[in-house]
């Protein structure tokens, strides 16, 4: 299962990329986080999200510009061994480095994982309430993820594995016509310590493909910290 999203999910987003680069419309952007997790009791845990963003190149260009730097937590509750619900707040600051409006994010998610044989698969849904300066904007986001260590069944202290991801959006606002997006994502990690993974990886983002076509693709760097 693992070699077969494999084998579709990687040439799609490099026919994607190569796609951006022949319209004029591609930008390459970082994104560093720093996520620090807290489990209190067997049902309720909760997280702490710093990240950075950052422009490497756009139209061809390389440079580095800050756009943005978001703040937000996520309190989470177990329903059963597979099941989870989660509330979050994030807040967006892009006004200091004059990129755009600042932001106010509410966030409802319902997720649901399944192991098996090693692997492990995820589907999350999640309803958002984005609050800009001029306009609200509603968007429901639906990710399919799958996880595997690279080595063996079981993920051990030191040893790397990998997770992919694909992910629908869709955007309501009273001012704008609705907007659909797709964000595919792959990425390897570690686990350093029983508390500490690292991960890096890439994803392209296909914003507004109903309207006007935009290509993203985001250098990721994680460093996810349990405590």
């Amino acid at each position: 299962m693992l070699k077969t999203f494999l084998n579709s999910i990687i040439p799609l987003l490099l026919l994607n990329c190569f796609n951006g680069f022949s319209q004029n419309n591609f930008s390459v952007l970082g994104e560093s986080l720093v996520a620090l997790n807290h489990k209190s009791t067997e049902t309720y845990s909760y997280n702490f999200t710093f990240r950075s963003r950052y422009f490497l190149n756009q139209t061809n260009n390389f440079t580095y510009q800050q756009q943005q730097v978001d703040v937000f937590h996520f309190l989470h509750f177990k329903l059963n061994t597979n099941t989870k619900l989660s509330l979050g707040v994030y807040y967006r600051n892009r006004d200091w480095f004059e990129s755009g409006p600042d932001e106010l994010r509410f966030t409802q998610q319902y997720n649901y994982n399944k192991k098996k044989v090693g692997k492990s698969y995820g589907h999350r849904f999640r309803t958002e309430q984005r609050v800009l300066d001029n306009k609200t904007i509603y968007r429901q986001r639906y990710r399919f993820s799958l996880n595997s260590p690279l080595k063996g069944n079981t993920l051990e202290i030191g040893s790397a594995y990998l997770t992919n991801a694909i992910e629908g959006l869709l955007s309501l606002s009273k001012a704008y016509k609705p907007e659909t997006d797709i964000r595919i994502s792959s990425q390897i990690g570690w686990l350093i310590t029983e508390a500490l993974k690292l991960q890096t990886g890439l994803e392209h983002r296909y914003e507004a493909f109903n309207l006007k076509a935009k290509h993203n693709l985001f250098v990721l760097t994680s460093a996810v910290l349990r405590i």
